[in-house]
């Protein structure tokens, strides 16, 4: 890793190919649940930053691979540390849905 990686962001299209192509994983929004329903990438599931102590019960096997994201990707990189701390092991920050140029669909959460 280059001094100049420190400051690159994640890539959130190529960060959802990845979650497209592994059929364990799980993306997560960590927006509150007003952003989400204003609109988020199809098959994500909502848990808000302020819920992600509850992750365990939605996602119970903490082998799950997680795709997480959110606005920017800095509320992503909280709810990873987290997520870490809580025991899951495959968790990757996909960076912020203001940089994505897929679709986008609105609704209720997950």
């Amino acid at each position: 890793m280059g001094i100049f990686d420190l400051f690159r962001r994640p890539d959130i299209n190529a960060g959802v190919a990845q979650w497209q192509a592994d059929p364990q994983g799980v993306l997560l929004d960590v927006r509150t649940r007003e952003e989400y329903a204003q609109g988020h990438i199809p098959g994500s599931r909502n848990l808000p930053l302020d819920q992600v102590v509850r992750a365990q019960e939605g996602l119970p096997d903490r082998s799950t691979p997680l795709y997480v994201y959110c606005y920017s990707g800095a509320r992503s990189g909280r709810a990873v540390s987290a997520l870490r701390r809580m025991g899951y092991d495959h968790v990757t920050n996909i960076g912020g849905i203001q940089t994505y140029r897929g679709r986008t669909e609105g609704g209720t959460t997950a």
